[in-house]
């Protein structure tokens, strides 16, 4: 699961916005797929520009993803870096690209009829998502918090 961060929270809930907004969502196109959103979020590149790196390789985001080298200059293994040091893993790219993750699907009603290729269906799990990993950050900082007073409150010389 992604790393829970304010930075991808607001990529995911930008995405989903534009998404929810355009006329131009397509699950063929690399750039204008879902994963496709959110890369246009996360490395500000148009759709075009994401769709024509990808087309130096073979395959969909799936595939290029499970492709992916971390010291490959190809640029769309620099797409697929962005994202990853922006708090994503490889299996989030999948799981989006089908809408599979099982922590976001129950957070969702009606999660047994989303399709991967419905722009409706996409905005909520991305919705979802971002709630999730808002929650998780929430929990983490209490967690720090907590842990840091606890630790102020011990006497220092016992």
């Amino acid at each position: 699961m992604a790393r829970p961060n304010r930075s991808l929270i607001s990529a995911l809930r930008k995405a989903a916005k534009k998404l929810n907004k355009s006329d131009k969502y397509q699950w063929g196109h690399m750039g204008s797929c879902n994963c496709g959103f959110l890369a246009q979020e996360i490395t500000k590149l148009n759709k075009g520009e994401i769709h024509a790196y990808a087309m130096q390789k073979y395959g969909d985001w799936t595939e290029q993803a499970m492709d992916y080298c971390t010291d490959s200059k190809q640029p769309f293994d620099l797409i697929i870096n962005t994202m990853v040091n922006e708090g994503l893993t490889i299996e989030d790219l999948i799981e989006l690209e089908r809408l599979k993750n099982k922590e976001v699907l129950k957070r969702i009603p009606n999660k047994d009829y989303l399709k991967h290729n419905k722009k409706e269906d996409v905005v909520k799990y991305m919705n979802a998502w971002a709630d999730l990993l808002e929650e998780k950050l929430k929990e983490k900082v209490s967690q720090n918090y907590t842990e840091v007073k606890t630790e102020v409150s011990k006497p220092v010389f016992a």
